[in-house]
């Protein structure tokens, strides 16, 4: 199986940063703990404070896919739902 490197790009309601940030967070302790997950790194953009990206590597896309099923994310999607104005997922493959 091959290594797998997500990019999640999520920008969010300018009212709603400090909610979606808190709740972001709330998913990085749990999600590093799962199997597979071997990178999860949250970044908040310098100039726009209402851009983050999620820098992840996964063990398979198998793993990754798991991780997208868990209730934890369900919950993100409840607590932040109507407060991201845009959000894209893009799968990776690791080049050098």
């Amino acid at each position: 199986m091959a290594k797998l490197t997500i990019v999640a790009d999520i920008t969010v309601k300018s009212d709603k940063i400090d909610i979606v940030k808190a709740e972001l967070e709330k998913l990085i302790p749990t999600t590093r703990a799962e199997e597979g997950c071997q990178q999860y790194d949250l970044h908040q953009d310098n100039d726009n404070p209402a851009h983050f990206l999620f820098f992840e590597n996964w063990e398979s896309r198998e793993a990754w896919q798991k991780h997208m099923n868990n209730q934890h994310l369900k919950d993100y999607q409840a607590a932040t739902e109507g407060m991201v104005e845009d959000f894209a997922v893009y799968e990776m493959t690791h080049i050098a």
